[in-house]
């Protein structure tokens, strides 16, 4: 039983968050955390059905930026030949 959606529309995005958690915006408990191979295999279920689909990363801006590096890592190994960063523009002061 395939569990993720063969018509994803837009971006893939993937979240890094303070605590260094991954998650990710496809299939089963979206909210819930995942482990490094369930993100793997995510990202390869998504791009065996719909190879074009962009993979974006969104690291939260306290996370050290090695886990997010590591999240690229996974998210290439899954298949996506290219991934785009998220970023959020600093606050105004």
């Amino acid at each position: 039983a395939e569990l993720l959606p063969s018509e994803q529309d837009g971006p893939v995005v993937v979240t890094v968050n303070a605590a260094g958690e991954l998650f990710i915006d496809v299939g089963e408990g979206k909210n819930e955390p995942v482990d490094p191979d369930t993100l793997q295999q995510r990202v390869a279920a998504v791009l065996r059905n719909k190879p074009k689909t962009p993979i974006m990363i969104r690291g939260d801006s306290r996370v050290d930026y090695g886990r997010v590096v590591e999240a690229m890592v996974l998210v290439q190994a899954g298949g996506a030949p290219s991934v785009g960063l998220i970023t959020e523009p600093p606050e105004a002061r």
